[in-house]
C-alpha cells in the first residue's frame, strides 16, 4: 500500500514537472519568436520609412534619420512589453517602474534630453537642412550630413566629419551659407595716398563689371570704405550664384591688385605695422 502511494506521488510529481517545464519551455519559445519577429519587423519598418522618405520630394531629408529611429524603437518597445507579458511578468508594474526609472534617468541625463529637445526644434524650425553648407559660429563649418535624435553630423570643407550635440548647435548662432541662391563676394585693396583714387575706382569697376561670374542684378559696387594712416581701403563687392561664390571671391582677391598695377597705380609693398597703444 505504501509502495503504491509512493509510486503515485512520484508519478504525480513527474507529470507536474513535465507539464510545468513544458509550459515554461513553450512560453520561452513563443517569447523568443516574438522577439525575433518583432526585431525583424522594426528593422524592416525602419528601411521602409527611409525608402519612402527618400523617394518623396515633399519630405525633407533632414527628418529621415529621426523618423526612422522613432519608428524602429516604437515597435521594439511594444515587442519587449509583449515578450515580458508572455513570460508572466506583470507589465503594469514594469511600466510603473519604468516610469519612475525614466524620471530618475531624465534627471541624471538632462544634457541628453536637451539634445533631444534641441533636435526636435532643429527639425521643426529647420534653420539647417541636409545638404546645406552652414557655419555653427565658433564651433564648426561644413555641409549638413545628418540631423539625428541626439547628434548632428557635418562634413567639413576639408573632407573630415565632425559630430556635434544638438544642444550645442541650437545654443549657438547658425550661419546658413546655402539657403539663398545668391551670395555677395568682397575684396579689399590698399591704395596709398597721392595715387589717382578716381582711376583706381574706375579700373576696379571695369574689372568687376566685366567678370563672367558677377551678376548684373544686384549691381556690383566699388567704393572707398575706410582710411588708414598710410593708405585708403577700396572695397569691391559683387554678387554671384551660390555655387560660384568661392570662385568669384578668390578671383577678385587675386585680380584686384593685378589690374591696379597694370594701370600704373602704385601699391604699398609692405604695409607698416600700426601701433596698438
Amino acid at each position: 500500500m505504501k509502495e503504491t502511494m509512493t509510486e503515485t506521488g512520484i508519478n504525480t510529481f513527474l507529470e507536474w514537472a513535465v507539464t510545468g517545464f513544458g509550459a515554461i519551455a513553450f512560453d520561452l519559445v513563443i517569447a523568443l519568436v516574438l522577439l525575433i519577429v518583432g526585431w525583424t519587423i522594426s528593422n524592416w519598418l525602419g528601411r521602409l520609412v527611409r525608402r519612402v522618405a527618400n523617394a518623396s520630394p515633399r519630405i525633407d531629408p533632414t527628418i529621415v534619420p529621426m523618423a526612422r529611429s522613432v519608428a524602429v524603437w516604437a515597435v521594439r518597445v511594444v515587442v519587449l512589453i509583449a515578450v515580458l507579458a508572455r513570460l508572466g511578468v506583470q507589465t503594469a508594474s514594469i511600466i510603473a517602474v519604468l516610469g519612475a526609472a525614466g524620471l530618475a534617468i531624465g534627471l541624471a541625463l538632462q544634457g541628453t534630453l536637451q539634445n533631444i529637445a534641441a533636435g526636435i526644434m532643429l527639425l521643426a524650425l529647420r534653420p539647417l537642412r541636409a545638404g546645406e553648407s552652414v557655419s555653427i559660429v565658433g564651433k564648426a563649418d561644413g555641409t549638413v550630413d545628418e540631423v539625428g535624435l541626439f547628434l548632428t553630423r557635418l562634413k567639413q570643407f576639408d573632407g573630415t566629419y565632425i559630430t556635434l550635440p544638438n544642444s550645442l548647435i541650437w545654443g549657438n548662432a547658425i550661419l546658413n551659407l546655402s539657403r539663398h541662391q545668391i551670395r555677395r563676394a568682397e575684396a579689399q585693396v590698399l591704395v596709398p595716398y597721392g595715387q589717382d583714387i578716381d582711376r583706381a575706382l574706375a579700373v576696379l569697376n571695369d574689372m568687376v563689371q566685366g567678370h563672367e561670374l558677377a551678376l548684373a542684378d544686384p549691381a556690383p559696387a566699388v567704393m572707398v570704405s575706410s582710411q588708414r594712416d598710410y593708405a585708403m581701403v577700396i572695397t569691391v563687392r559683387a554678387w554671384a550664384e551660390a555655387g560660384n561664390w568661392f570662385d568669384l571671391q578668390n578671383d577678385m582677391n587675386r585680380r584686384a591688385q593685378q589690374v591696379l598695377v597694370q594701370a600704373g597705380i602704385e601699391l604699398p609693398a609692405v604695409p607698416p605695422v600700426l601701433a596698438t597703444g
